[in-house]
């Protein structure tokens, strides 16, 4: 599969991070796009990342090598119908979709299976735009490839190689197995955390008790709650029969639980909560997931006039920007008075060593 001209319709942090690696890898690739927003094609023009710095007809996209489509799952079934008359026979589509039962069943639909192979970085930022895209999202990040239908192995392989070009780690799925798996993973845990913090919410005292000691562990799992409630309710729908199978199961996990309790089963309770620990200590935690990856620590804070600003200052001295600070007032499962997050795992171990260096305990989170 020769590559020298690639559209994209959709240009933010997905989209841009993609367009950014490939002239990474490759400058001489011509890249055109299409967004929902003149500024941003404007913007990426501006960068050299793309051709067109205004917006171009969708027929031209048909004519190009490869096309990625990064929108909504359903905004891209539209655009599967818009680009249908105008492909040249080589011309291959994927997209950027964390569901794709779907999508391959529009491509089934639409005769186009000898164009389409979907895919799925698993990798993302709280951060959104084109603005916030980076070249290197994509490094270390599983990149689910799915293929059904698609029957020409040698693209396939082409482009599996061109993922790996780009930092990613290429993974082929079927279908149904990549929408379990995100399912399991990534979509129903976000129900789970904002039914927690739903339960907290309809619970809370008129003192606001829970809100006041709310920390540590519930603050660590909800984490992904403050996510777009927009691009959840979408995904929720989009992926319903694996998001239904999972709440299924999860109800049967939680029956475990509840009868153990209400037994007083010491032996169930401690083989639940062995199972959990020893597969949750199995897991590649050194790898990007889907869920978004935060990078901080807790560190010991000294009992002195000015503790956080010395802190602070020594930290910038050596340009480390932080993310976000703040005093751990409920440390029941946590070490160290103050949480500290950094914008990457470099600066993450930057700001390790040069606490330590300083006389600072500094605990880090798996």
């Amino acid at each position: 599969m020769e590559i020298k001209t690639v559209g994209f319709i959709g240009l933010g942090l997905i989209g841009g991070s993609i367009a950014k690696a490939l002239l990474k890898t490759d400058p001489s690739i011509q890249i055109y796009a299409h967004a929902f927003h003149k500024e941003t094609l404007e913007e990426a023009y501006e960068e050299g990342v793309i051709q067109n710095k205004d917006f171009i007809p969708l027929e031209n996209f048909g004519s190009f090598d490869l096309v990625f489509l990064c929108s909504p799952v359903k905004v891209n079934i539209d655009y599967l119908k818009q680009l249908k008359p105008y492909l040249k026979p080589t011309c291959i589509l994927t997209d950027v979709g964390s569901v794709k039962g779907d999508i391959h069943k529009a491509v089934s639909d639409l005769g186009l299976e000898d164009h389409f192979i979907g895919g799925h970085p698993m990798t993302g930022s709280e951060k959104i735009g084109f603005h916030n895209a980076s070249a290197d999202l994509l490094e270390n990040a599983y990149y689910i490839i799915t293929s059904e239908g698609f029957k020409d192995e040698g693209i396939l392989q082409d482009f599996y190689e061109l993922i790996q070009s780009l930092g990613a780690i290429p993974l082929r799925l079927s279908c149904k197995e990549h929408d379990f798996a995100t399912a399991a993973i990534s979509h129903f845990p976000h129900i789970m955390s904002a039914a927690l913090v739903n339960l907290v919410k309809n619970n809370e005292t008129k003192d606001q008790t829970l809100k006041t000691i709310a920390a540590g562990g519930f603050k660590d799992i909800t984490r992904i709650s403050s996510s777009s409630p927009v691009m959840w309710q979408n995904i929720c729908l989009e992926n319903k029969e694996e998001i239904l199978t999972l709440i299924s199961l999860y109800k049967n996990q939680l029956s475990d639980f509840e009868s153990a309790v209400m037994d007083s089963d010491e032996k169930r309770l401690l083989e639940l909560f062995s199972e959990a620990k020893d597969y949750r200590d199995s897991l590649p935690l050194k790898k990007t997931g889907v869920l978004p990856v935060s990078f901080e620590l807790y560190c010991d804070l000294k009992d002195e006039t000015g503790g956080i600003a010395k802190i602070a200052t020594l930290l910038a001295s050596e340009n480390l920007s932080i993310k976000n600070i703040g005093i751990v007032n409920n440390r029941e499962y946590e070490a160290g008075v103050l949480h500290i997050e950094m914008a990457s795992k470099e600066d993450l171990q930057k700001a390790k060593d040069l606490l330590q260096k300083n006389s600072y305990g500094v605990h880090t989170v798996d």
